[in-house]
């Protein structure tokens, strides 16, 4: 996970209705994220041939909605990489989530405590990468920590073309972090997020770390009222 520190302005006109933006003491964040579906069920139930396991890298950011006494704590989706054109389409009428297809690949080496990972995806006949590499066992975040904050939201938010809000929660245990000495991004994506995406990319992330991951369920989504 790459985490950069932006002006709240840039990401305003993707705030989905209903919502406000989320920050972590004053600061706004986007998130470049890279991690592997595995044994993935439709609706939890049903397993699709052939589309089980599957890269996604996902570039995303935080917000609040409030419901009754509430303050639920979500994630917007900017774009939404996968492999293969079935699985994007699923997504889309789901969730309404804005999914691309595009060649995708992916590297993970252990040595003893250490990890080397990286993401790869394919944009204009040009591969972009996401890299990181962690030394050391995971721990639990500090409470009230930014690793804490970027993991813990538990609810998806997403804009229909009609303009209403689509809400669905999002299940899982807290996740483990390793902080990462060395991890970053290379690539061109201004045809995949825009310009103004792409040059935040570019620069080094203000905080970087690798989650180990659990079993997730994705609810079903509905409109908010």
């Amino acid at each position: 996970m790459l985490n950069y520190e932006v002006e709240p302005n840039l990401l305003s006109r993707y705030v989905p209705p209903r919502t406000a933006l989320d920050s972590f003491k004053g600061r706004t964040y986007l998130s470049l994220v890279g991690f592997r579906f595995c044994r993935t069920k439709l609706l939890g139930r049903l397993p699709v041939p052939f589309h089980a396991n599957f890269d996604e890298v996902n570039l995303r950011f935080y917000v609040r909605h409030k419901e009754g006494s509430e303050d639920r704590r979500g994630v917007v989706f900017i774009a939404e990489v996968v492999p293969r054109y079935a699985i994007a389409m699923t997504a889309r009428l789901a969730y309404g989530e804005n999914y691309k297809h595009l060649p995708m690949r992916h590297h993970i080496e252990t040595h003893e405590l250490s990890k080397t990972l990286e993401y790869e995806w394919q944009v204009g006949g040009q591969w972009c990468t996401l890299s990181a590499q962690t030394v050391g066992p995971p721990t639990r975040p500090q409470e009230g920590s930014l690793e804490q904050f970027i993991t813990e939201h538990f609810w998806g938010y997403s804009t229909e073309r009609a303009g209403s809000c689509i809400e669905y929660h999002v299940s899982h245990v807290p996740w483990q972090v390793w902080t990462s000495p060395a991890a970053g991004f290379e690539g061109k994506t201004s045809a995949l997020y825009g310009n103004e995406f792409a040059t935040v990319l570019q620069r080094r992330p203000d905080c970087a770390f690798v989650a180990d991951g659990s079993p997730v369920i994705v609810f079903r989504g509905n409109r908010v009222q």
